[in-house]
């Protein structure tokens, strides 16, 4: 994996990265730091990348198992330290999956497993915060919507 990363001089302490997968992310500060908030904050895009790290495997876990899985929400809260290095302390990871006569016992395993053994970057900011998992199931509709569009 790799990344390539430029300072946007004229916008402040904005930063483009190029993926290796050929994508492009942009990266800003916050005004105090001489950025202009027009982009989200390094930091936050660890924090991102990891709700979806995690949200991926459950995912791909439930539906391994052959669960109705329609939907997967991963509210991400954090705190970090107060000096620097500002690492994360702290993180809590609440799960919404949201499916078809979904099995708790199968979206904890799914959440266990991400947290315990698949997901990379809970793992690693686990070496310096104290991670936090909860989940709660919403029910989905077992009949997928009809399109709405006009008749003739």
């Amino acid at each position: 994996m790799e990344c390539t990363i430029d300072w946007l001089p004229a916008s402040g302490m904005a930063f483009s990265a190029a993926t290796g997968s050929g994508h492009l992310l942009t990266m800003d500060g916050a005004p105090d730091g001489g950025g202009r908030n027009l982009a989200p904050r390094p930091m936050e895009t660890v924090l991102a990348g990891t709700g979806a790290c995690t949200a991926y495997d459950v995912v791909l876990i439930l539906r391994r198992g052959r669960q109705d899985i329609r939907g997967c929400r991963v509210e991400v809260r954090s705190e970090r330290a107060h000096r620097d290095p500002k690492v994360f302390t702290k993180i809590g990871l609440h799960f919404i999956v949201t499916g078809v006569d979904l099995s708790a016992a199968a979206v904890e395993r799914a959440i266990a497993l991400s947290h315990e053994k698949y997901c990379s970057a809970t793992i690693m900011l686990g070496k310096t915060a104290q991670i936090t998992t909860s989940f709660e199931i919403a029910a989905a509709s077992a009949i997928a919507p009809l399109s709405t569009g006009a008749q003739t």
